[in-house]
């Protein structure tokens, strides 16, 4: 009994003693957390993405000091943006560096930027955790999805434009500008015959002929209200600026100018005047980029009437919108005055969910008002359609998703037909 009675001061001294122990321990620890420095962070990103692309974003974390740093992070990506395999955990070894990666996908075009990297370091015994804040800066800019231009320009250099839906009108011969003389070919037509070349060197030559070069197309993009409406990712504005994109990139390699003109959106319309040559991209590219569709109602008239007093030149002039039943009274004037120099092409989004709509089976009673309202929709709309096309205004009415190939095969045409 005495035993006990001795060992339980003395078990009672050595509780003190290790606890003591531990809590030396703990401010030590936390003393030489305290005056610890952040790791050295350098981020490499490119300074343009791609609206909707996934990109990759490497950090470099270096470690200076004579003693090993675990820590967490995460990177202070762009708003607007999803991302991939953020936080992290990583340890660093004494004087060495260590490489890691995450993938961000932005949402919304722009100026933006990656503003630091937020860490928590490990003291040397793990107790404890410090947050520091590293701030290094990588402006960036959000372009409008340039994949399809990529893929374009791939395939266009093997010939295979029809994989994505581009249709070549094979033509020998016959065009509205003339391009060189050449030997004749069987399935050449009598008219194409150079009949004075060809008794000068004694054998058929026949001339051949290119789509005219040198023409104007002109976008006149609607910034209104009805351009926010989004079916996927992405807006019908976003999608619209996609296309123009693409056939910017058409439009150029087939020797044409083009310009584009901005209405009813925030702030004064913006102009590009018809400029040639492949470089123009980035003109369009950088004149775009940062548009957002506004709150107001598209001014139609409007902006045909500043569009003419800029241009002095004939020009395919492309208006791409979304446009419901009850525009017709004032879209009609709007065209009209176009149309008095001009070819006008009309370009109309039509929501995804209308056809989903159709394609759902009718089980309820509130399916089949679903299923009417959606056919009675569809047909004013056809029927604005036909009164736009008896006034002799092209139109095309698409899927936001299949505008950008629908626009550049109608624009193939519009070429190979000589209407403009």
């Amino acid at each position: 009994m005495a035993v006990v009675v001795v060992f339980i001061p003395i078990l009672a001294l050595l509780w003190k003693i290790v606890g003591f122990a531990i809590l030396g321990l703990a401010l030590l620890d936390a003393w030489k957390m305290y005056w610890t420095r952040p790791l050295r962070i350098e981020r490499t990103v490119s300074n343009s993405l791609a609206l909707g692309v996934w990109s990759e974003v490497s950090l470099q974390l270096r470690n200076p000091y004579l003693q090993t740093q675990k820590v967490e992070l995460f990177d202070d990506y762009p708003p607007h943006s999803e991302f991939e395999a953020l936080p992290q955990t990583l340890l660093v070894k004494p004087q060495r560096s260590v490489q890691t990666h995450y993938r961000i996908c932005p949402e919304q075009r722009g100026n933006t930027q990656f503003s630091g990297t937020h860490l928590l370091t490990y003291s040397p015994l793990g107790i404890w955790k410090k947050y520091q804040y590293v701030k290094h800066e990588n402006p960036i800019k959000v372009y409008p999805n340039f994949a399809a231009l990529t893929k374009y320009t791939l395939l266009a250099m093997e010939d295979r434009l029809g994989q994505i839906g581009i249709k070549q009108l094979q033509r020998r011969g016959e065009g509205l500008e003339f391009h060189q003389l050449r030997d004749y070919r069987a399935g050449d037509s009598l008219r194409q015959i150079d009949w004075n070349a060809s008794a000068r060197i004694k054998k058929l030559i026949s001339k051949e002929y290119q789509d005219e070069r040198d023409q104007q197309i002109i976008f006149l993009l609607d910034c209104g209200r009805r351009m926010w409406t989004q079916d996927d990712a992405l807006s019908h504005f976003d999608h619209t600026l996609n296309a123009m994109l693409l056939l910017t990139y058409v439009a150029l390699r087939q020797g044409d100018a083009l310009g584009l003109m901005t209405f009813s959106g925030d702030g004064p319309p913006r102009w590009l005047a018809p400029r040639k040559g492949l470089n123009s991209v980035n003109t369009v590219l950088n004149t775009v980029y940062d548009l957002q569709p506004s709150l107001k109602t598209s001014d139609y008239l409007n902006a045909a009437k500043q569009l003419i007093t800029r241009l002095n030149k004939r020009a395919l002039i492309i208006v791409v919108s979304n446009l419901r039943d009850e525009d017709h009274e004032e879209l009609i004037p709007a065209m009209k005055l176009l149309q008095r120099r001009h070819l006008v092409l009309l370009a109309s989004l039509q929501e995804t969910v209308l056809n989903e709509v159709l394609d759902k089976p009718v089980n309820h009673f509130k399916d089949a008002l679903r299923y009417a309202a959606t056919h009675e929709y569809l047909l004013r709309r056809r029927q604005a359609h036909e009164a736009l096309n008896r006034h002799g205004v092209l139109y095309l009415d698409t899927e936001p998703e299949h505008l950008p190939i629908s626009l550049v095969n109608r624009y193939l045409e519009i070429k190979r037909s000589g209407a403009l």
